[in-house]
């Protein structure tokens, strides 16, 4: 509206002085024909600066984060909800790290070298949306500035899309463990599970920079409210006052694609790996189930959120809230619970790690 309203302020202005040109100069001498062009080049020149100035008033510096809640009863209690939520995330994957690290058989293991790596994912991506929810919680406005909304989405990002990249080369992992025990540590070896990780982390960086160069190219003036608890893609472009159909298709083609694609090969290699069990263990299907399903589980809360939110543009739905929860929040809470604490391996580990670290206290205190 503000475009229409300016081009056409800007004709009616040009005509009046070119009017006011014409009309003077035919009375006027030669020699004050120079001073009149000046003035109505001056005229004109304060004319387009008010407009320059008027278009950058217009132009988001911030947006509002409507938030989960706007009861403040109520954002107290989610605040010590999602507080317990948080520690529960740190204290977790900041436990599988150590452990891992510390353990020389785990940290030697393919499985648990990903296992690692997908916790301190897990530990970032809550770093990223959590400490600035909480931090609303507590005040009546929710702000961000335009840079620190580009700074979630690029980090959002980028760590989302190295955490699907890898958990679909542990799928890899486990199909060659499982279909091809022989040669596992022959084809698993560290240096092809470096190249592994840091292919993962190259996917999730050209991903996330393909989302910010979506979104800083847009112009934004108004209205600045975002319906969510951070700052994603969805919902920003919608706030863009051009028409973003095709940024809105790339998106799709980008997020939507990408989530889907890797969801679909994860059921496919688990699939494969369900029938190998199943062909060559008599108990067939519940223990091939027993030993899939903690995968399948994590599987599922992440990409189906990913699915749901980025795979179809131009809508939005009531429930995008409760999805972006489980995404950020629910499932690196869940990740240690699924996939390591339940692991005898992993539990080993700990209590060697535990039994260590008493020893020296006690040897320290003596």
């Amino acid at each position: 509206m503000y475009n229409y309203l300016r081009y056409y302020f800007v004709r009616y202005n040009r005509e009046q002085l070119n009017y006011a040109s014409f009309s003077v100069v035919e009375k006027t001498t030669p020699k004050s024909k120079v001073l009149l062009n000046f003035r109505i080049l001056t005229n004109w020149s304060l004319v387009s600066l008010a407009l320059v100035k008027k278009e950058n008033d217009s132009k988001v510096v911030d947006f509002v984060l409507l938030g989960l809640s706007s009861s403040w009863e109520l954002q107290l209690f989610l605040f010590l909800l999602f507080l317990l939520f948080y520690l529960t995330i740190v204290l977790g994957n900041l436990l599988i790290v150590v452990t891992v690290r510390a353990d020389a058989h785990l940290l030697q293991s393919p499985m648990y070298y990903f296992l690692g790596h997908l916790s301190f994912i897990d530990l970032c991506l809550s770093c990223v949306t959590v400490p600035k929810m909480l931090g609303d919680f507590l005040q009546q406005g929710k702000t961000i500035s335009f840079s620190g909304c580009l700074a979630q989405i690029y980090f959002l990002h980028f760590l989302g899309a190295s955490e699907m990249f890898l958990l679909t080369v542990m799928a890899y992992d486990r199909y060659v463990a499982i279909c091809n025990p022989l040669h596992y540590l022959t084809v698993m070896n560290r240096q092809l599970c470096c190249q592994l990780v840091f292919a993962c982390w190259c996917g999730g960086f050209i991903h996330s920079i393909t989302q910010v160069i979506l979104v800083i190219q847009l112009p934004f003036c108004g209205p600045n409210e975002l319906d969510n608890f951070y700052c994603d893609v969805p919902q920003v472009i919608k706030l863009s006052c051009m028409d973003t159909y095709v940024i809105e298709v790339l998106m799709v083609s980008n997020s939507g694609l990408l989530s889907l694609v890797c969801f679909l090969v994860l059921l496919i290699s688990y699939a494969v790996i369900l029938l190998t069990l199943r062909t060559r263990f008599r108990q067939g299907q519940m223990k091939a189930l027993s030993t899939c399903a903690s995968h399948l589980t994590v599987v599922s809360l992440i990409f189906v959120p990913c699915v749901f939110i980025y795979l179809r543009p131009f809508c939005s739905f009531s429930v995008d809230k409760i999805v972006s929860v489980f995404y950020t929040v629910v499932t690196p809470m869940l990740n240690p619970l699924i996939y390591t604490l339940r692991n005898a391996d992993m539990k080993k580990a700990m209590r060697k790690l535990r039994k260590k670290h008493v020893t020296s206290y006690c040897h320290f205190k003596q």
